[in-house]
C-alpha cells in the first residue's frame, strides 16, 4: 500500500445551491462534492490557493487523495471533474468520488531502479537513461504499490528495460497496450562522438567519385 497518499484538507459545506456556492467563492474556497462509496453525497470547500497549487503541480485527476473534513472520517477520494470559469480558467467546481477497497483506478506510480552495482553496462562507463521515472497503472484502490521495481543487474550498453521485464504487483496493469520502455543504457558521451566520427569517415570515403578514382590511377 502506498504510504504517502497526499492529504487533501476540506470543510463541510453549509448549505448547497448557487448561493452557497457563490458564498464560498467570496470567501476564497472552492465548492465542491464528494460522492459515492455507498454512503449520501457529501458538499464540501476546499481553499482556493492550495486547490490551484496542487493544480499547477499537474496530474490532479490521478492522484489519489487522503480527504480530511472536520467531524467525518478520513476518506480516500479521487478527482473526477474540476468545471472552471469559461473566460479566466479558474476553478468553480470541484467533484470528488469516494474509493473502495476494490475500486480500480488509473495512478501514475514512481519506479525504483535496483541492480546498477552489478550492471554491465554502468561498469563498462554506460549511463542510465531513465525515460520513465513513472508509469501509469489500473491498480485497486485498496492495493496500491509504493512504486514497481525495475532490475537493470544484467543490462548492457544498448539494452534497454521495458515494462514487460517488471513484475507488477498483483492485479496492476499498464494503461498503455504495448512493451513500452522504462529505461535504456547508453554509451558515454566520448564514446558516443568517436563512433560518429568513425561513421564520418566511412561515409566520406564512400562518397568519393569513381570517376575520380579512376583518373589518379590514370596519371
Amino acid at each position: 500500500m502506498a504510504g504517502e497518499i497526499p492529504d487533501l484538507i476540506a470543510t463541510e459545506r453549509t448549505g448547497t445551491g448557487k448561493g452557497a456556492a457563490r458564498q464560498a467563492r467570496r470567501e476564497h474556497q472552492v465548492p465542491g462534492i464528494v460522492y459515492g462509496g455507498g454512503v449520501d453525497p457529501l458538499p464540501i470547500n476546499l481553499h482556493y490557493h492550495d486547490l490551484r497549487k496542487r493544480l499547477k503541480a499537474g496530474r490532479f485527476l490521478s492522484t489519489l487523495f487522503n480527504m480530511k473534513v472536520d467531524g467525518h472520517e478520513d476518506v480516500r477520494v479521487i478527482c473526477r471533474a474540476v468545471q472552471r470559469d469559461i473566460v479566466k480558467d479558474l476553478p468553480m467546481h470541484v467533484d470528488f468520488l469516494r474509493l473502495r477497497r476494490s475500486t480500480k483506478i488509473n495512478l501514475f506510480i514512481p519506479v525504483e531502479f535496483v541492480g546498477e552495482d552489478e550492471c554491465p553496462g554502468l561498469r563498462k562507463g554506460g549511463v542510465l537513461t531513465v525515460v520513465r521515472p513513472e508509469v501509469e497503472l489500473v491498480v485497486t484502490a485498496g492495493d496500491i504499490p509504493d512504486h514497481i521495481t525495475v532490475d537493470i543487474s544484467g543490462l548492457n550498453i544498448g539494452d534497454t528495460a521495458t515494462i514487460s521485464s517488471v513484475d507488477l504487483p498483483a492485479g496492476a496493469k499498464p494503461t498503455i497496450d504495448r512493451d513500452f520502455v522504462i529505461a535504456n543504457v547508453t554509451a558515454p558521451s566520448g564514446l558516443r562522438s568517436d563512433e560518429d566520427e568513425d561513421e564520418g569517415d566511412e561515409v566520406a570515403a564512400d562518397e568519393v567519385p569513381t570517376t575520380e578514382q579512376g583518373e589518379e590511377e590514370d596519371e
